[in-house]
């Protein structure tokens, strides 16, 4: 049992060593998740590109499962344009590890949309890990290495 036990923290810790969180110019991610709160309870999808070792800016999409205000059925998708800045260098993060406070602006039906957040991802693997968003529009879920 303990020669089993041994094999797959190996093979666990072997997986995990060369995650890494952000990796600047170039780097992609996609994450997928639930809006937990902001304009509303749903689904999101982001995608994000690294400009270089501080700035990534991409898109998302957040529909919601209930209305945000006055039972409109226009206001249940919130499509948005985002910008964030890394802070994994600038912190001496692990490399698994990154924060990144950020902006959102879109529209939320016929409504402009803005939101400040500050998010983290953590890296279990090369490709998958999890993120966190708060501020006024957040979420959480899985994100993945492109």
């Amino acid at each position: 049992m303990k020669k089993l036990v041994f094999m797959f923290t190996l093979i666990f810790f072997g997986a995990t060593a060369n995650a890494q969180a952000w990796t600047g110019k170039g780097d992609q991610k996609i994450q997928l998740g639930l809006s937990a709160w902001g304009y509303g309870t749903g689904v999101t999808g982001t995608y994000d590109y690294g400009l270089n070792k501080l700035i990534s800016v991409g898109a998302g999409l957040n529909a919601y499962f209930g209305d945000y205000k006055d039972n409109d059925n226009d206001n249940r998708v919130f499509i948005f344009g985002r910008l964030n800045f890394h802070l994994k260098d600038a912190l001496q993060l692990p490399e698994k590890l990154d924060i990144y406070p950020g902006v959102d602006v879109g529209v939320l039906g016929k409504d402009f949309g803005i939101g400040a957040h500050i998010g983290a991802r953590y890296f279990f693997t090369d490709k998958i890990g999890v993120f966190a968003e708060v501020g006024n529009n957040g979420s959480l879920g899985v994100s993945f290495n492109l």
